[in-house]
C-alpha cells in the first residue's frame, strides 16, 4: 500500500476518482474505505471517548455520494456513530465539531475543491481545526500497517440537514451585525445581490441566506449542484468564472455579485460596475472592516500580495505580515503570532481562502462574505457601496504569472540551487533589490527604467514548477522585468519560459 502516500496533498487527500482521457484512476472506494477507517482509528488513539461520533458530508462531485456512503459504511462497521450531513460545504463540516446539536469528535468532507470533475478527495477536521500534514501521514501509516480500531458492535447513522443549521448561524450573525431596528429581519431589503455557485455546494447561500434576509437575488446562476461543472470551473481565480459573474452583475443591474468555489472555503465579489473584487482587492476589503473593529491588528497574507496592498493596510493602521503561499501556512502563522502576543485577526490568501480569528481561524468563504455583507448593508443605508472601502487601494497597471517546469525528477534541490544563484543575479542587476523579511522564494523590487515593480519566484508547493509572479506600474514593465529573469533562467534545465 505504499502508493497510498501519493494521495496525500498537503493536509488533504486528493486523487483521480473518475475514468478520463488525461490521468489514471488512483482513488476508488477501496482507498476511501481504508482512509476512513484510519481516520476513525486515529481519532480513537487521540481521544479518551469510548464512543466516537464522526460527521460525513460531500460537495457536488460526481463520485461524492458514492464515497460518502463508503465512508459511512466503513465507520459504522468499526462501531463509530455517524452523522450523515449529505450535501455540505467544507467550513460547515468543521462546524459539526463545535456547534450545538453536533459536537462531533471529528468530521470528513469529501471534496477536491476546484479541480476538474474527475478528481475527488477528503478533508478531515477535529474541534482544533483541519488536520496537519503530519496527521495525514500518521493516518496513511495506519493504512499501510492495517492496524485499524476494532469493535464488536455496529455504529448508528443519524441524518441531519447541516446546511439548514449552518445557514441559520449565518443569518443570525448578519442580523445581529447589521443590528438595524428599522429592518432587523430583512436587513438586505432593497439590495440586489446575485450568487454564482458554479454548480458546486454553495447554491444554498442564495435561498437560505440572502433571500431570507430580504435580498433580491435575481440573476443568481449555477446554483444547482452538478459535479460535471458544465458552465464554468467553480474557482474565484479562474478568469472565465469571474467574467461570467461580472457579465451577470451588469446584465441584472445587481448591487453586488458573490462567487464561491466548489466546497465554499473560498469566495470573491463583483462590484456594481462589474469589476471583480478578489485577490488583493478582496484582502483590502476585509482588512478594512477588521481594522475598523480591531485597530492596529496584524493581517497575515500569502507571499504574492502587492506593494499597493501593503501600503493600504499600513495606511489603515494595520500591520502587514506577508508569509508563505498555502492557506494552512497562512492560518498557522496567524495562530502562532497570537500565541506570542501579537494580535492578529485575519489570515488570508490571494486565492480567496480567508480565516478570521472570531470564527476559529476557519477558512470559510460564506463567513467571509457574511462579514462583508454586514458592512455592505450599513453602507447602503448611507448611499455607499462596498467598493468605496478600497477607493485608496493602489493597483498595479500590469501583472503577469508564469509557471516554469523543472526537468528533474528530484526537482526540489535543483530548484533551491536556482533560487540561491538568483540571489547573486539580483544583487548584480542595476535597480534590483531583495525584499527584506521574505519567507518564501526570492522577492525583489525592480526600479530600473521602465520597470517600477516587483517579482516573486518560488517553488510550487506540490508540483515540479517554479511559480513566477510579476507586477509593474509601467506599461510593458512586466515584460521588461521578465526579459531579464528569462535571460538568467535559460541557463537551467527548465521548460515553459
Amino acid at each position: 500500500m505504499k502508493n497510498i502516500y501519493k494521495l496525500q496533498n498537503g493536509t488533504d487527500i486528493r486523487g483521480i476518482a473518475v475514468e478520463n482521457s488525461e490521468k489514471e484512476v488512483n482513488l476508488t472506494v477501496k482507498e476511501v474505505e481504508q482512509i476512513a477507517k484510519a481516520f476513525h482509528t486515529w481519532i480513537k488513539e487521540n481521544n479518551n471517548n469510548e464512543k466516537i461520533v464522526i460527521a460525513v458530508g460531500n460537495d457536488s462531485r460526481v463520485t461524492g455520494e458514492e464515497f460518502r456512503k463508503t465512508v459511512i459504511k466503513a465507520l459504522t462497521e468499526q462501531g463509530c456513530d455517524v452523522i450523515d450531513c449529505g450535501l455540505a460545504t467544507t467550513p460547515s463540516m468543521f462546524m459539526t465539531t463545535v456547534m450545538d446539536g453536533y459536537k462531533c469528535d471529528g468530521s470528513i468532507m469529501i471534496t477536491a475543491s476546484h479541480l476538474p470533475y474527475f478528481y475527488n478527495g477528503l478533508k478531515f477536521f477535529t474541534e482544533n481545526g483541519g488536520l496537519e500534514k503530519a496527521d495525514i501521514k500518521a493516518m496513511l501509516d495506519i493504512v499501510t500497517e492495517g492496524k485499524y480500531a476494532a469493535s464488536s458492535e455496529t455504529g448508528s447513522v443519524t441524518e441531519k440537514n447541516l446546511i439548514d443549521d449552518y445557514s441559520d448561524i449565518l443569518v443570525d450573525k448578519i442580523r445581529k451585525g447589521v443590528s438595524s431596528d428599522k429592518n432587523y429581519e430583512k436587513p438586505f431589503d432593497g439590495m440586489k445581490i446575485l450568487v454564482d455557485a458554479g454548480n458546486g455546494a454553495g447554491g444554498f447561500f442564495a435561498e437560505k441566506v440572502m433571500e431570507v434576509l430580504g435580498a433580491d437575488t435575481k440573476g443568481s446562476q449555477f446554483l444547482n449542484p452538478d459535479g460535471m461543472f458544465p458552465n464554468h470551473i467553480p474557482n474565484p481565480e479562474n478568469k472565465e468564472a469571474m467574467k461570467s459573474i461580472s457579465d451577470a452583475v451588469l446584465a441584472n443591474e445587481s448591487d453586488l455579485g458573490i462567487i464561491f468555489d466548489t466546497d465554499v472555503d473560498r469566495a470573491a465579489l463583483v462590484g456594481k460596475d462589474g469589476k471583480s473584487i478578489n485577490k488583493n482587492a478582496l484582502i483590502a476589503v476585509i482588512s478594512s472592516i477588521l481594522l475598523e473593529e480591531n485597530p492596529n491588528t496584524t493581517i497575515v497574507t500569502d507571499s504574492i500580495t502587492s506593494v499597493g496592498l501593503a501600503e493600504f493596510i499600513a495606511n489603515h493602521g494595520g500591520k502587514h505580515h506577508r508569509f508563505k503561499r498555502g492557506y494552512k501556512n497562512v492560518i498557522n502563522e496567524a495562530i502562532r503570532l497570537n500565541s506570542e502576543g501579537e494580535e492578529c485577526h485575519l489570515a488570508i490568501e490571494t486565492s480567496g481562502h480567508a480565516a478570521i480569528k472570531e470564527n476559529y481561524f476557519l477558512d470559510d468563504g460564506a463567513y467571509l462574505i457574511a462579514k462583508i455583507l454586514i458592512k455592505a448593508a450599513k453602507m447602503a443605508q448611507e448611499g455607499k457601496e462596498i467598493s468605496d472601502l478600497i477607493s485608496d487601494l493602489k493597483e498595479a497597471k500590469e501583472e503577469k504569472e508564469v509557471r516554469i517546469g523543472i526537468n528533474k525528477e528530484d526537482f526540489r534541490p535543483y530548484a533551491e540551487e536556482i533560487l540561491e544563484d538568483l540571489k547573486s543575479y539580483v544583487s548584480e542587476t542595476e535597480g534590483w533589490e531583495m525584499v527584506p523579511k521574505n519567507y518564501e522564494g526570492i522577492r525583489a523590487n525592480c526600479s530600473a527604467a521602465g520597470e517600477d515593480g516587483w517579482f516573486l519566484i518560488r517553488i510550487s508547493l506540490h508540483e515540479p514548477l517554479l511559480a513566477l509572479n510579476i507586477e509593474s506600474n509601467e506599461d510593458g514593465g512586466c515584460d521588461t522585468i521578465y526579459a531579464k529573469l528569462k535571460s538568467f533562467l535559460e541557463r537551467y534545465d527548465l521548460k515553459g519560459l
